[in-house]
């Protein structure tokens, strides 16, 4: 099968508040969200042969968990950074996201 970038499907948000609660419940303290500006988004959407983006799932060296974002092609294969011969970079791996607790919604976050 090949990406044809019009993967994934919308859910309510009565069924993400269910499954963010649940993650919350089974992950006491747990870090709720990532976020990630539009301008590092767009610099992977941007990427020659980018169908959209790979989450990745990580736990850093000091035991923080880490999602990273990285671009993938529509033979499945990842966009991954290597150099192209004339002095740049191809492809670009997204860390570092700004987390919640810290960076929340104001108020209330209708999905907490």
């Amino acid at each position: 099968m090949a990406f044809d970038g019009k993967e994934g499907k919308s859910i309510t948000l009565e069924q993400a508040k269910r499954w963010t609660k649940r993650y919350r419940d089974e992950n006491k303290g747990a870090v709720k969200a990532q976020f990630f500006g539009c301008e590092n988004i767009q610099k992977i959407l941007d990427e020659p042969g980018c169908m959209g983006i790979r989450v990745y799932y990580g736990i850093d060296d000091d035991g923080n968990p880490k999602l990273m974002l990285v671009g993938a092609k529509r033979d499945q294969n990842n966009l991954l950074p290597s150099s192209d011969g004339k002095g740049g970079e191809i492809g670009m791996i997204l860390d570092d996201g700004s987390t919640c607790p810290h960076y929340c919604p104001d108020g209330e976050d209708p999905l907490t």
